[in-house]
């Protein structure tokens, strides 16, 4: 594809509003410096809180208005190295956080399958231009579900990986606990391809271990008969949509069917993910963004004074979901109630490891539902905080524990809209995850 063919597929697709930000310029000299390498020529969306050269970054956020990076981070520099052509910005959530992408300082990005309904978040502007065909791929980061959410909802792959098994030099910090930067692609063997460039120790990231990284691709292929998969009932309970159900579980009895062995499972403690997931990531939110207080870098509110200085400058500079994280995550962290909410959250936090460490002992890997639902309608969840935050019930856990996770489409509802199914597996064991994920697409054809 060259750079004005790209261009004019985005200006097809500009209602979609997948794109933050694209400079054609620095587009063309990338398409003249093209690296040898297993990804030549292949376009990559990256989302807009991953630093690329050259490109300003602005996490979604006037805070960052203006703010251009003098560095790459280090995935961009192994996918520039193997030859791919990084495409441009994509709209998110601001600084992530967000399950809609409609907390975004430039505007809300739009599903790819239905204009009407929500991209999912945060990365959804990175699922929406993979959607669209945009681009070969994208880059996002996942918190509590970001890359698999939206992946889900538009009907395409998302990868989390092991915490620790991608580098996060370069990836703004949100809650530094749980953020890992994934793939988002249309198949699993993409899926397999990229992770294989990207993964790896990086001694600039204390969070990146030195753990072996497998040939990906060359293992896609191995029989469902030597999988032993668990489903957690805590999985289909209340408030699933019955479509969701159905889909997953037709997906479960195809692979019981292909020889795997299914065994129901137990995860007692799910239910207490989202309110630890939300206490102790708003608590790193609200140290992570201290930062950003209009003195260094980025938008000042005032001059009048050091003190109106600071005030305005986070007053405007942050829009309402920031701001609100912000202030939980101080409340949480402050004398009196640190140990009531941030030290017993820390305390569950263990126990929900624990759980599945536990149910690794007797299976391979765990199916479940990406999310709740298909993707609802813009604006539905905006004046609803709890409800906007129970998308993430399926996918906060693999965060917390800090394993692999990957949405994968495994049909649609009756209005059209993509139903993800999710796979999950122990710390780094994502070799496993892309074999059953292989199998799984398989079902669909």
């Amino acid at each position: 594809m060259s750079v004005s063919d790209f261009l004019s597929k985005v200006a097809l697709h500009k209602e979609y509003n997948a794109f933050i930000q694209i400079d054609e310029i620095d587009l063309n000299k990338r398409f003249e410096n093209i690296c040898d390498g297993p990804l030549k020529g292949e376009l990559v969306a990256v989302k807009d809180n991953i630093c690329v050269e050259g490109l300003n970054l602005t996490c979604a956020s006037k805070m960052l208005d203006g703010f251009k990076v003098p560095y790459s981070a280090t995935v961009i520099q192994k996918l520039e190295k193997a030859g791919a052509i990084i495409a441009g910005k994509t709209n998110l959530d601001e600084f992530a956080m967000g399950s809609s992408n409609e907390f975004s300082y430039f505007g809300p990005a739009f599903n790819s399958v239905d204009k009407s309904r929500v991209a999912g978040g945060s990365s959804g502007g990175s699922t929406v231009a993979v959607g669209c065909g945009l681009v070969d791929y994208a880059l996002g980061s996942d918190t509590g579900g970001s890359v698999r959410q939206p992946a889900s909802f538009n009907g395409v792959v998302g990868l989390k990986p092991s915490y620790g098994r991608v580098s996060r030099y370069g990836l703004v910090a949100f809650a530094s606990s749980f953020d890992q930067i994934g793939p988002i692609t249309k198949t699993v063997e993409q899926s397999a391809k990229i992770l294989g460039v990207i993964a790896g120790h990086d001694p600039l990231d204390a969070t990146s271990m030195d753990v072996p990284v497998p040939d990906y691709v060359a293992n896609l292929k191995r029989p469902a008969s030597e999988f032993t998969i668990g489903i957690p009932k805590e999985y289909f309970g209340e408030g699933i949509q019955p479509e969701v159900e159905e889909a997953v579980r037709k997906t479960i009895i195809n692979m019981e069917t292909a020889g795997a062995k299914i065994i129901e499972v137990s995860l007692p403690h799910t239910e207490y993910g989202i309110a630890v997931y939300y206490i102790i990531s708003s608590a790193e939110a609200s140290s992570n963004l201290a930062r950003y207080d209009g003195v260094r870098y980025g938008f000042r509110g005032s001059d009048e004074s050091m003190d109106e200085m600071f005030r305005q400058t986070r007053a405007k500079g942050f829009g309402s979901e920031v701001k609100r994280r912000i202030m939980l995550g101080t409340y949480v962290l402050s004398s009196g109630y640190y140990d009531s909410f941030y030290g017993q959250a820390q305390k569950v936090r263990r126990i929900i490891k624990e759980d599945y460490l536990n149910v690794f002992k007797k299976v391979d890997a765990i199916i479940t539902p990406t999310t709740p639902t298909t993707a609802f309608k813009s604006g539905e969840k905006l004046t609803d905080p709890m409800a906007m935050y129970l998308n993430d019930i399926y996918t906060v856990s693999a965060n917390l524990v800090g394993i692999p996770a990957m949405s994968l489409p495994v049909g649609n509802d009756k209005n059209g809209l993509p139903i993800g199914c999710q796979i999950m597996a122990p710390s780094f064991k994502e070799e496993t995850i892309f074999q059953l994920g292989t199998l799984i697409e398989g079902f669909q054809k």
